[in-house]
Order: structure tokens, then sequence, then C-alpha cells
């Protein structure tokens, strides 16, 4: 995540802001003594709400089981990104403060671009204020069966700020049939990190009833060490180590073919010490011994989520009715060093009385989340596929923020402390309608589309006060209706063959904006419609996967920080495209070898005038690289007796990527990053294994992002960056039967 220092009189902008083989799921569809628990024939994904194969749906997705990322020691968003194609993670270095982009979609305010849902609801905020964007699930894979990315708007069936795709966990459902327990230790190095990390976790399955009632429950924990240090502090070395602890219980409830009843509650905490970024002085030059930040004081993070839902389903014979109910609480607390922000402005904001000190800059945020929705689907296979839904959710939000002000001891400065304190609670409630339907004209030929209305109704609250904050009070509200739509004809060349043409639109909701003179009293929702052509098939028997696309995306009314007069809020800002290509491409040329690429080529830019945000036509949109790439061959084979060996070998790139738009005075690029991984294990019969793996073997330098932050009077003052972890190595032992 990227973080620039605010002067002060724009203070309230603070509030505006507020591993595996990844192919297509067909990637995944290995000879059976890989591992790999799915059908070679039959790769199912629930991107349209309904279980299909891969291969028939016409929507540019890629998968990442949840065994691969055990496999390849991934453990947050950062580790497995660069192996799909189009998809990018800006970080703090820490799980849980990432932002995610596809296609080229980067938030440039607080909200979300890409949608976040956890088996069948959203998870995150749909309001302007609770930073979403920037505070992304992050999920321990233990317990995850697969993740599925979703390219391109998804507005028909998963509702709003979804317009550049979609990342959907899908979790591991309860067996009915079988008692099982899995576990496993595992230890890593990092580095530069001055201790070992280590993990475990354990996951349990067992039939109450057999047939009728299974129970599932897991329990993760991983302690990772830190590696950045601090060159004004010297009690911050390796600051940015953090702790994830996550559980799961799961029942489900089968009392007969008909009906299906699903529970489940989630629960996972990050606790970081201080965050994995360098700083450089202006030049380029990375300050003290090139792995270390400025700050003066500790910046922890913490995040808990609550997830809790309850799914049934019943098939009344010629239609399915679905309804998942979800209720869930995250809050998220940041701590920031803006001494370089604030700090250096207390001798003029009291006339040199008072010497340059150190401000601490606290962010939390709350969310307290109900969703509820109804499906009913017609059965798959026929002549015309169709699906209806409703969809209702509740939303309150919290954003409390504090600026405080110490001398260089941490003494409170009397009269400046705090420097501000704002509060901006807020409610956002959404009601939707939806359906999607294909017809099957011919077996080659085939018609899908989908519609989708929503209407949302927001309220808002401005508290502030302070130093160098006006007394305000102030409350604000919003409303709004959408219509999104998709359509997409699809020719099957034969039964492993399609071509598919797409054109999808989605929307990010607006809001009430903060309360000044001059100032909008909302900013409207903005819009995207993609569109898209692509091709999927098995080929040769099945030795050769594909998967491509070429895309083009028109986005309009693009959400926006400017500033009114002195003051900070949102705005609609012109447009922009992105356009490109991404594909994917799996070879088995032997029993047990997999050969896979996957790359994207991305050309996002502003297609208007923005000087809402230093943005002329044709810049470069920030946060996107041109190019990323990655490659990975895995090998399984026997070894005799009872003993099977895999290897695997991965590479991943990216180039460049800017932290604003080219014509901002500000932008600066992140150094492009190459970068190898590799994977070993050997399994002893059906219950031991043993696993070892390397990440950046090579200890490469490249950057995940670079940002020029300024001083309290928008000056320049050093740039900030998020480097890909270093070289990590690890080994591990699990055990299940």
């Amino acid at each position: 995540m990227t973080r620039k220092a605010i002067p002060t009189h724009i203070l309230l902008s603070l509030s505006t802001a507020a591993a595996a083989l990844v192919l297509p799921a067909s990637a995944f569809a290995q000879d059976g003594d890989t591992g790999v628990a799915v059908d070679r024939d039959e790769i199912v994904v629930t991107a349209q709400k309904r279980e299909e194969n891969i291969l028939d749906v016409p929507v540019s997705i890629s998968v990442v089981g949840g065994e691969q990322l055990v496999e390849q020691g991934a453990a947050s968003l950062a580790d497995y990104a660069g192996y799909v194609p189009g998809m990018q993670i800006s970080s703090a270095g820490t799980p849980g403060q990432s932002t995610v982009t596809l296609r080229g979609v980067a938030p440039l305010s607080g909200a979300q671009t890409v949608g976040m849902y956890l088996d069948d609801a959203p998870v995150g905020s749909s309001s302007i204020y609770n930073r979403a964007g920037a505070f992304s699930l992050d999920l321990l894979p233990y317990d995850i069966e697969r993740v599925e990315v979703l390219r391109g708007p998804q507005g028909t069936l998963y509702g709003a700020s979804s317009i550049g795709g979609l990342l959907k966990y899908v979790t591991v459902s309860p067996s009915t049939t079988r008692f099982s327990v899995r576990g496993g230790v595992e230890a890593f190095g990092i580095d530069g990190a001055g201790e070992l990390g280590w993990a475990g976790n354990v996951m349990v399955n067992a039939p109450v009833v057999a047939d009728k009632i299974g129970v599932s429950a897991s329990f993760s924990m991983r302690r990772t060490p830190g590696y950045a240090n601090s060159v004004n502090n010297p009690a911050l070395d390796d600051q940015n180590s953090f702790e994830q602890v996550g559980g799961r219980v799961a029942v489900l409830f089968q009392p007969s073919e008909a009906l299906s009843v699903k529970l489940s509650g989630i629960w996972q905490s990050i606790d970081a010490d201080g965050n994995g970024i360098y700083a450089a002085d202006l030049t380029g030059r990375r300050l003290g011994d090139g792995s270390s930040y400025n700050n003066f004081v500790a910046e922890p993070f913490t995040t808990d989520l609550e997830f809790y839902a309850g799914t049934i389903d019943y098939d009344f014979g010629g239609a399915v009715l679905t309804s998942a109910t979800t209720w869930s609480r995250r809050t998220a607390v940041q701590d920031q060093d803006a001494s370089y922000s604030f700090g250096v402005l207390f001798p003029l904001l009291t006339g040199g009385a008072v010497d340059p000190g150190i401000t601490p800059f606290e962010i939390a945020l709350g969310l307290d989340k109900f969703t509820q929705e109804f499906r009913l689907a017609s059965p798959g296979g026929g002549m015309v596929e169709w699906l209806v839904g409703a969809f209702y959710t509740h939303e309150d939000s919290s954003n409390n923020q504090i600026v405080r002000s110490f001398d260089m001891d941490g003494a409170a400065i009397p009269g400046l402390d705090p420097l501000a304190t704002i509060a901006l609670p807020a409610t956002y409630k959404e009601y939707a309608l939806f359906g999607n339907a294909t017809v099957r004209f011919s077996d080659r030929f085939h018609l899908s589309g989908g519609v989708r209305w929503a209407r949302n109704e927001q309220t808002f609250r401005q508290i502030s006060e302070g130093a160098i904050v006006a007394p305000a009070d102030d409350p604000g509200a919003s409303n709004e209706d959408v219509f999104t739509y998709s359509i997409s004809p699809q020719f099957h060349l034969n039964d492993d063959a399609m071509l598919y043409a797409r054109v999808a639109s989605g929307y990010r909701p607006g809001g009430p904006n903060v309360i000044v003179l001059d100032v909008p009293p909302s900013v409207d929702s903005d819009s995207l419609t993609n569109y898209e052509v692509g091709f999927k098939a098995d080929l040769a028997g099945r030795m050769v996967t594909i998967d491509v696309a070429a895309f083009y995306m028109d986005w309009r009314d693009i959400q926006v920080v400017r500033a009114f007069g002195g003051v900070s809020g949102n705005a609609n800002g012109g447009r922009a495209v992105s356009k490109g290509f991404e594909g994917s491409l799996l070879l088995r040329p032997t029993r047990g070898l997999t050969v896979s690429l996957t790359g994207s080529y991305t050309d996002a830019h502003l297609s208007e005038d923005v000087p809402e945000i230093s943005g002329a036509d044709g810049d470069r949109l920030p946060a996107v690289p041109e190019f990323s790439g990655a490659m990975r061959i895995d090998y399984g084979f026997d070894l005799g007796g009872n003993l099977r060996g895999d290897v695997g070998a991965g590479l991943r790139h990216a180039s460049g990527r800017l932290s604003s738009v080219e014509s901002d005075p500000l932008a600066v690029e992140a150094r492009p990053y190459t970068s190898v991984d590799l994977n070993a294990a050997l399994s002893i019969g059906e219950h031991w294994k043993l696993r070892a793996y390397a990440r950046n073997l090579f200890n490469n330098q490249g950057e995940l992002s670079r940002a020029l932050l300024t001083d309290g009077l928008g000056d320049p003052s050093f740039i900030q960056i998020t480097p890909i972890q270093p070289r990590t190595l690890g080994v591990a032992f699990e055990l299940s039967f």
C-alpha cells in the first residue's frame, strides 16, 4: 500500500482514501498420480454461481489451487499474484495491507476496484470511507480449496465494486462420508531477518452421521520474521515481523438428496509489528543498509475478521433455490509515523517556539456487514439455463483517525496534541435484483446474457476537532440507482474448444462527500464497460491447454481525490482506457510433467485530461506494469516402493509500475523484478510428506511499489519502497490420514 504525506491544509483527504501453479482452471487437470484432486476432463468453477466446466464459462478465469499454495510456501496474496495473468498487488509488506489490481484498473481513491468474495458473499465495505481498496482480504491458504480470479467487470452477478474483476475464495466443504486428519509444521528463513519463521496447522473432518452430517475444523498459525530496519531508531530492527492466526468450523447437513444446509464460521487475525517497506533519498539511493525505513516510532498493524455464513440449497426438481446469509465483523488498526508530514511543521505552527517533533498517526477502521442473497436456478445442461436472484446488504462502518504531537523525546506537546481527530461513521444499504441466462441454439452456438438493477442508500457523518482542524459534526447522505448488464456469444468448435466474445459493465458506488464549502455534496459512481474476445481449448488429446483473451475497457467518471480551495474531497475525474491481452498455456509433454506459461500486456492510460490528479490525456495509470508473466515447470515421479517425488520451478516477472499518473510531478517508477521460485516434495506412502521450497531464490531487488512522499508543505521529502520479499527458504513436514 502506498502512503503519501498529506499537507495540513488537506488533512481531510485522509478520509477520502478511506506459490502456486496458476492457469485457467483446466491447468490443474493433470494425471491422477500428481496429487491434484480434480478430474482431468471436468474442471469445475462457480464463476457464474453454478458449477460449470471451465471450458463452458465465457469469462477470463484463473484458478489457484489451495494445495498448490501450500506446496510452494505461499501465505499471502503477494506470494502468488505474479503467477496470475493481469493481477498485481501493491502492499505495505504484510498481509492485509494490500491493494489488488486486475487488468490495469487501479483504485485512484480509497474504494476497491476488485471485488472480494468468500464463498457466496462479498467481504469488505462498499462505502468510500472504509478504505476497502487498501485493506484487501488475505486468507491463510490451509482451508482454501481454490481461489478463482475473474478478470473484467463482474457487476451483473457479483454487484458493486468489481469493475476490474473478482477474487473469490472457495473454502473446503465438509465430507459426510470420510474421516480425515491432516496436520503439518513448517520452518523458514528470510534473507536479512534476525530469526527463523515457523508455521503449524491442523484440519479434521468427521462424518457425524454417515451420508447426512459432516463436520470439519481447522486451525493455522504462522509467525513471519522481520527484515526491515529503521535508520532513526535502532530498537526497530527487523520491525516488520507479523503473526497470522486463522480458524474455521463448518457443518454440512444433507438430510435428503434435495436439501443441503452448510453452516460455517471463519476467524482470522493478523498482528504486524511494523511494515516491510524501505526508504530512499530523492536520488533513489536507499537509506541505511538498503533495507531500512526512516520512521522514528513503530508502525504496527492489526486486523481481525469474524465471518459467519449459512447456505441452504433445495432442489425442487425443475429448479434449485439457494439462500446465502452472512454476517461479518472486520476491524483494522494501522499506525503510521507522519513526522515528515506534520512534525516538521511545528516551528511554522508555533512561530518557532516548538522544534520539529514526532507525529504518530493512527487509523482505526471497523465494519459490520450483513448480506442476504436468494437465487433460483434451472438445472444445468438444457437448451435454456437461467438464474434469477435478489440481494441485500447492510453495512455499518467506522473510520477514526488521530494525529498526535510529541517532541523528539516522546512527550506530548501542550497546545498541539492532538493535531487532529477525525471520525467518519457511515452506513451503506444496497438492494439488487439480477438475472442471467444461457440459450443453446445448437451444440455449437450459445448465447449468454444478464442484467442487474441495484439501489444503494448511504449516510455519513464528519466529526473533527484538533489544533489544526476546525470543529465539525456534520451529516451527509446519498442514494443512487445503477443498471449493469452482460452479453456473451459463444461458438464451440468442438467439445474441447470455444471462441467467445463478451460485453459487460460494472460500477463502483459513489457516496456523500466531506462537508466543506465548495465541495460537491456527493460523488457519483464510476462505471466501466468491457469488450472482450477469447479462446479456450484443450488440444492434442489434452496435452495442451490454452486460454487467451484480448480486451478493451472504457472507464468513465473515475473516482479521484482532488482539492477544493485548500481542502481535499472526492470527485469524478474523467475517463481512462485499459486494453491489452492475457493468456495461459499449459503443456503436458509426458506423464507427470507440466510446463505452464502465463502472461499479460496492459496499456492502461487516461483518455482525456484529468486535472484533479495532474493527469493528461495518454498518461499511464499507476500500479500497472505494461508486461507481466510467469513460467513454471512441475514434474512428479515414482521413486520405487511407496516413495514419490515432486519438483517444480517457477519464474515470475513484472515491468516497472508508476506511483501516480505520468504527468504528476511526484510520479516515480518501481524497479522491475524477476524472481525464481523452487519447490520439492517427498511423499512416503499416503500419509507422510516432506516439503522444501525457495522463493526469490536469487534475492532479486525488485519492487512492488515506489512512491515519492512529500512534507507538510507539499515539497518532496523521500521515496518509499515496497520490495518483493527477500529470498525465503523453507522446509515442512505433513501427516495425513
